[in-house]
């Protein structure tokens, strides 16, 4: 990497003094786009002088905070080892604004250094992401010819939650794979989209990840956009500092402005961040608490000693800016805040390193049920509270009940204490979420038919952690019919249970859920999967008055791809189609089209524990 500093004449640095009292031009007006509560509008920028600073031609945005600076070119002399003195005789005045006045943004532009990547330095647009074949990632041609509009179509049509935990751990681990970048869309493009696709699922920690892929000078308004809020959604303030000058230049969200202060604080120019600070809110960039924020923030900077009370009572209006600087800072919103958000903020507030246990334990269960937290991060938050002297007693006896679910003398005790936790509440995320917090614990109980009574709830739980061979032990204890063989019938990693008519009809009869939605999906699951013969199949499927052979354009789709051999695009075509916020709206047909075509991508384990959600969860 080369760094190359632009030249500023050394008169300038006799005015360094009097920086700190000269004002910032205001900036435009904010997007649309951003949360309500944000700021207000600002006049439009007075139109000044371009600077004449250097020859040199600017080279593209800082990169991303995770390239590794490579070492310099030895056959290129750096700029800042060349003769002080030969330098100032060449270099241009500072330009002045139309008052004559020094122009604070050019001479901080100038003073910023500026990093140019070479060719071979850059990394490849053509493949972009995290997970590789190695790590559990989809291969770069998952999505195969697809081209990138269809495929943005596609992540813009989740507009709402999605139904099953799984078909989300699905298309995270779709989202999150290196994979070759689509024709007919700018690849940073595509990278934002999937990385809001994410954050949107509470994924912050993936969505950040994701963005920091792709080198600062490839960055689009579209993927500055995202990585601001990812990194809000994180609550690292500081990590979206490199983008900040670039941001400011592409971007009329006043974000980007109130970052420069922070920014400035981070770097330990406190008297720069109190500048830009002021002309900031004199710009009215941001008001009321979103101001506040930002000066709170930058009393956190280095050598910052700002006191900045925040009062949350008047706030009616939850927003990223307000949660992610509130969060960075120890002064998180109240409940009643992240009551009005979506159950992804919870998933972001449940993997914040820095809160309380009490605030993490109350999003884990609907971060567990929408799949960002998995059975050893419930465990291990827990445990946490277990030891934390700073916990609730609330929340240390809930720790407690899980320890005796582990280390209980007895498989009857053990139970027991599995039972005070699935039954402590009867909210259906935190029934679920329940169950996957006792996975493997249940998972440590030997099978036996005194247990048959407790099978089903302990296979449930197993599953939820896609622990399909633990639960395979109770094979020969479950009775045929029952809710246990049923799970074990769509979840088994071979096809040795078997699934006859009987067997169906059984497990009809006993089916209490409305319309007999459970029985459906249990017809579509081993259909879709294969585990019934055809004649089985149509003679179920006619008591329960369900066609299986209705065609519509999803299912085409969804087909289509998978018979091209696509599994990112059959990924995402399964997520459209298990939207919604309770699995009663969920269509049986779906389920097969989705059990059928992520079989054929060769996907089934996933089509297989998604089956086993959809029995547990209605």
């Amino acid at each position: 990497m080369h760094v190359r500093i632009k030249h500023i004449s050394l008169a300038a640095v006799s005015l360094g003094a009097l920086l700190v009292a000269i004002p910032v031009l205001g900036q435009d007006s904010p997007e649309s786009l951003l949360p309500p509560g944000f700021g207000e509008p600002t006049p439009a920028p007075v139109p000044r002088p371009a600077p004449t600073i250097s020859p040199t031609p600017a080279p593209g945005p800082v990169p991303a905070r995770s390239i590794t600076p490579q070492p310099s070119n030895p056959s290129t002399q750096p700029v800042e080892d060349q003769d002080v003195a030969e330098m100032d005789r060449n270099l241009p005045l500072l330009p002045l604004d139309e008052n004559g006045e020094l122009d604070l943004d050019a001479l901080d532009d100038a003073l910023q250094p500026q990093y140019a990547l070479s060719a071979d330095e850059r990394r490849s647009m053509a493949e972009i992401g995290v997970l590789t074949p190695q790590y559990n990632g989809l291969p770069a041609d998952a999505f195969g010819e697809e081209g990138g509009q269809y495929l943005t179509s596609l992540i813009r049509n989740l507009n709402g939650p999605i139904l099953s935990r799984w078909g989300s751990i699905l298309l995270r681990r779709t989202l999150l794979s290196k994979l070759a970048s689509p024709e007919n869309i700018n690849p940073a493009d595509w990278t934002a989209e999937r990385a809001w696709r994410l954050l949107r699922m509470g994924e912050a920690d993936a969505a950040r990840s994701l963005v920091l892929k792709v080198d600062g000078g490839n960055y689009t308004p579209r993927l500055y956009e995202v990585a601001m809020q990812a990194h809000l959604a994180t609550a690292d303030p500081a990590g979206i500092c490199p983008l900040v000058d670039s941001g400011v230049r592409v971007s009329k969200a006043p974000t980007w402005v109130m970052f420069r202060p922070i920014c400035a604080s981070f770097s330990g120019e406190q008297s720069r961040a109190t500048s830009l600070l002021q002309q900031a809110r004199r710009d009215k960039a941001a008001t009321g608490i979103d101001y506040l924020l930002a000066e709170k923030t930058i009393g956190a900077g280095f050598e910052g000693r700002r006191a900045v009370a925040i009062l949350w009572d008047d706030i009616e209006y939850f927003n990223n800016w307000r949660f992610g600087l509130g969060v960075a800072t120890g002064v998180e919103p109240p409940d009643r805040l992240y009551a009005q958000a979506g159950r992804h903020v919870q998933g972001w507030r449940a993997r914040a390193p820095m809160l309380s246990i009490d605030s993490r334990m109350k999003a884990a269960d609907t971060a567990a049920a929408i799949g960002v937290f998995s059975n050893h991060a419930m465990v291990d938050l827990y445990a946490a509270a277990y030891d934390d002297p700073e916990a609730s007693d609330d929340r240390k006896a809930l720790a407690s009940v899980l320890r005796q679910a582990y280390t209980n003398d007895t498989a009857k005790t053990r139970i027991d204490a599995m039972r005070d936790l699935w039954s402590r509440s009867d909210d259906p995320l935190i029934l679920y979420s329940s169950r996957i917090l006792t996975a493997r614990a249940a998972a440590k109980i030997p099978p036996a038919r005194a247990l048959n009574d407790q099978s089903y709830d302990l296979i449930a739980s197993m599953l939820t952690a896609g622990l399909d061979r633990s639960a395979m032990r109770w094979a020969n204890v479950v009775e045929e019919g029952g809710n246990g063989w049923a799970l074990l019938a769509v979840a088994s990693p071979t096809k040795k249970i078997p699934v006859s008519y009987g067997a169906l009809d059984d497990f009809g009869d006993a089916d209490d859920s409305v319309e007999q939605l459970r029985s459906q999906f249990l017809l579509a699951a081993v259909a879709g999967l294969g585990r019934a013969d055809q004649q089985t199949i149509d003679d179920f499927a006619n008591d329960l008055n369900l066609d299986l052979d209705r065609s519509t354009k999803w299912t085409r789709a969804i087909q289509s791809a998978s018979r091209r051999g696509q599994p990112g695009t059959v990924a995402l075509l399964a997520a459209v189609g298990m939207q919604g916020r309770s699995w009663k709206t969920m269509s049986p047909l779906h389920l097969y089209h989705i059990m059928q075509s992520l079989q054929r991508v060769g996907l089934e384990a996933e089509a297989r524990m998604i089956a086993a959600e959809a029995l547990t969860r209605t």
